[in-house]
């Protein structure tokens, strides 16, 4: 064998130990993938809006002035986009194809917003979880789960089977679902109004005086946990179901005339009576309980 085949024999097997393992690599990247990231400018009190057939969405607050989104998602058959409008950024999934699976509307969005922005959210399936927001809040899903932490301002939450949990919410808190589960825990809340039918309803935190907590459903365990210190008025009812109460209440001086003639019923003041608890379910069984 000559030296030159010897040397172009050399030079392919060193050509080969390169290029092999980069084409493993290349083939380790799913090339189906897409990838969106786009920044806004904004001023004071921005608004964001998401729509998300389905998918995760993960929002935190960040202390510059500006949106940043990104998107990933698989499919060709839908798009994501981020537009701005004045104030308004508005980021949105859309189909392509009359004919789109479910697994092919999968989008998850990560964004990054100031702490005062408003937020509207609309996550069929899926999660959504946002922390350290406190400007208004409205979020609309099928059967995502929501979880808001560190949240403020008027928050409304509206599911039909997605659970919701919020920790330490403040500002006025709405939330209504079918068959989701609701967990309020070292609530900060002056407002409260939670309902849902088949679900369980679980509060711990402060009940701040003036403040007004009323919490209903069909089935399920209604729980409120308080502390010594707590102050409130409180009226617990299940027609159907138990009450068991381990706070040690004051009789009102008046009768409840509005008091249900069958069924369980509670009403009496703990400590001074500053909040107000209003807790009702048809057939649930309601706890009020002392915290650990």
């Amino acid at each position: 064998m000559s030296a030159a085949s010897t040397f172009a024999m050399q030079w392919n097997r060193k050509t080969a130990r390169i290029l092999v393992p980069g084409i493993f690599l290349l083939g380790a990247v799913p090339a189906y993938a897409h990838h969106l990231e786009k920044h806004f400018k904004v001023a004071a009190h921005p608004v964001v809006t998401i729509t998300n057939p389905s998918g995760k969405i993960t929002i935190k607050a960040w202390t510059k002035q500006e949106v940043m989104i990104t998107a990933d998602h698989t499919s060709l058959n839908v798009e994501v986009d981020a537009v701005q409008t004045g104030n308004r950024v508005d980021a949105l999934t859309h189909q392509l194809s009359e004919t789109v699976s479910p697994e092919d509307l999968r989008a998850d969005y990560s964004i990054m917003v100031p702490e005062d922005t408003e937020l509207q959210i609309r996550d069929d399936a899926g999660e959504v979880i946002v922390a350290s927001v406190h400007g208004d809040m409205n979020v609309e899903t099928v059967a995502a789960g929501v979880d808001l932490e560190d949240a403020a301002g008027y928050l409304t939450v509206n599911t039909v089977g997605g659970s919701f949990e919020c920790v330490r919410c403040a500002g006025r808190v709405e939330a209504s679902s079918i068959s989701g589960n609701f967990r309020f825990l070292d609530a900060r809340s002056y407002r409260l109004h939670a309902q849902t039918s088949t679900g369980n309803i679980l509060f711990t935190g402060e009940f701040l005086p003036n403040g007004y907590y009323k919490l209903k459903n069909y089935s399920g365990v209604i729980e409120v946990r308080f502390k010594p210190g707590d102050s409130f008025d409180l009226s617990a009812t299940s027609l159907k179901g138990k009450v068991v109460n381990e706070a040690n209440l004051v009789p009102p001086d008046h009768k409840q005339h509005f008091a249900p003639k069958y069924g369980n019923s509670l009403f009496g003041t703990f400590n001074s009576g500053r909040a107000i608890v209003d807790l009702t379910s048809f057939d649930g069984t309601i706890n009020i309980l002392k915290r650990d």
